[in-house]
Parts: structure tokens; sequence; C-alpha cells
């Protein structure tokens, strides 16, 4: 008597899906860069320094205009002067750049929010790349200085901005990351910037972000008047 065949294996068990469920909510994602800035975003710039004098309510100063600044933040290779880094965001992928800068590569993350954000001025502070279009958001600027007791070189920062309904969602830490990221590249000593005594929310910003505040520092500043008038000055 032939031996009853074995009995089929277990059929597997299907293993579960890690993914969430169809019908949950995925969020909205948002897309950003940073990229070195080019004479093409000096009218984006300009716009940005302006919202960024009535947030420090220092209108009053505000003397620069598009044909100034392209007239002098450009005439160098980037990090040996003046420099500047754009923020882009997106709510699609980011294109690649058509001309990027050997100097340096785009920093790009993805953020991922509950809720879309509004931004009532998209329009005016969109870029074009063919077919996609992206949103500036902020920018950082800075240039180089030189430290004599570490004997290095180092990155002062002079303007950091965030336009404000990109405002406390990490892009200004993202921008001033990007800047210090670079001075350890380069094998420079330090960053350093200033910040208004009555921005505590900036204050505090950047003690977590590991910077110390030096409350027994004072800026001194020559300008205006009082410096123009050192052109008949007798020395």
């Amino acid at each position: 008597m032939a031996a009853a065949a074995p009995p089929p294996p277990p059929s597997a068990v299907p293993e579960p899906s890690m993914g969430p469920p169809e019908t949950a909510p995925i969020g909205h994602p948002l897309f950003t860069r940073i990229r070195l800035a080019t004479p093409l975003d000096v009218p984006y710039i300009h716009k940005l320094i302006h919202q960024m004098a009535v947030f420090e309510r220092l209108t009053h100063l505000f003397s620069a205009t598009e044909s100034s600044l392209s007239s002098t933040l450009f005439n160098s290779a980037p990090f040996q002067s003046f420099t500047i880094f754009i923020l882009e965001l997106s709510s699609s992928p980011i294109p690649p750049l058509p001309s990027p800068s050997p100097a340096f590569t785009p920093i790009e993350k993805t953020f991922n929010f509950d809720l879309p954000i509004n931004d009532p001025e998209k329009d005016a502070f969109s870029v074009h790349y063919g077919q996609d279009q992206v949103v500036i958001g902020g920018f950082v600027l800075f240039f180089p200085n030189y430290s004599t007791f570490l004997a290095k070189p180092g990155f002062y920062v002079e303007d950091l901005f965030v336009r404000e309904c990109y405002r406390r969602k990490g892009f200004g830490k993202m921008l001033l990351s990007a800047v210090a990221k670079q001075a350890v590249k380069m094998g420079y000593g330090r960053v350093e910037w200033v910040v208004l005594d009555w921005n505590v929310n900036a204050v505090k910003f950047y003690e977590q972000m590991g910077a110390k505040v030096l409350p027994e520092w004072r800026i001194c500043r020559l300008t205006g008047d009082a410096l123009q008038s050192y052109e008949t000055a007798n020395i």
C-alpha cells in the first residue's frame, strides 16, 4: 500500500503593512533647498532686506536699491567676500539648478507639516525653472572676518531673515547651520553675528543652537556723516 502524500506546507502568513492605512492623512510635504544667490536674485534680495528693516523697526536707515546691491554683492568668488545663501521652497520636488556653482553643493531637505503653509506673497517671491515654480522664503548674508586670538578666519553673519509665514518651522536654523557647516569645511574658527536685545525669541533660538550671547560686548559703528567727515580729516 502506497504511503499517503505529505500534507501541503502551510500558507505563508502575509506580513503586516508598515505603511499608513490608505485612509490616513499623509500630511503636506514641503521641499526646501539652500543654494548660492546669483545676480538674478537681486530683486528678491532687495525685497527681503526691506521686510527685515520693517521687522527690526529700522526702515529709516534703509536706503539700498536693486542697483546698489547689484554693483556691490557679486564682485568676488563665493566665500571670499559677501556671500548669500537663498532658501527655496516648493510643495513638489525642486528641479536641479540649470547652472550649479562648483563652489557650493546645494543643501536639500524635506519637511512634512500637518497643514499647508499659506504664503500671501507667493507670486512676488516666485522663481521659475522651466515649468517648475519655487518660492524664495529667506536668506542669510555673511562674509569672512579674522580672529587674531585663534589665528584663523571666520564668518560674520550680517543678515539672517525668514519671511513671516515661514518662521518658527526650522528654516532659520537650516540657513544658519549651512553657514556653520561651510565654516567647518573651510577650517574656519568661528561664526559670529549680533542680535537686537529686544528680540528675545531670536536670543533663545541662537542659544538653543549652541551660540553664546556676549553681553559684555557692544557694537561700535562709524557711518553716515560721522564717517564722511574723515574724507578731509587731518590724520
